[in-house]
């Protein structure tokens, strides 16, 4: 298997994507890059509601690998494949906190767009 990469700009911070169009525009997810190369993720309005995959329960523990890499200066894309089967693949402008993207499953795939702002 390839060497996944995971640039420093995303591996271990926490991100605050806001949704402005797609599937999930109106809601906000906080998205945890850890630094063993996994992601979780919980909707930022509901405290202690972790998931790692569109589907899972609150609290799962799964937690899928991601892949972060340098578009351009100042600019990510980031990707995972939940266990669920949906694939999120977005671009983060650092610049202007925009971002861009797709989500998709076996079935179907929506572009995306909104913002984003780093937590930590």
């Amino acid at each position: 298997m390839e060497l996944i990469q995971r640039v420093e700009a995303i591996r271990g911070k926490t991100l605050r994507l806001i949704w402005t169009e797609g599937p999930t525009r109106g809601t906000t997810h906080d998205h945890v890059f850890h630094p063993d190369g996994t992601v979780e993720w919980h909707d930022a309005t509901s405290e202690g509601k972790t998931k790692s995959a569109e589907g899972a329960g609150a609290g799962s523990q799964e937690r899928p690998p991601y892949a972060a890499i340098q578009a351009a200066d100042d600019v990510y894309a980031v990707s995972y494949l939940a266990p669920s089967g949906y694939t999120l693949t977005v671009v983060l402008n650092f610049r202007d906190r925009t971002m861009v993207g797709f989500a998709s499953s076996a079935e179907d795939w929506h572009p995306v767009r909104g913002r984003f702002e780093v937590v930590n």
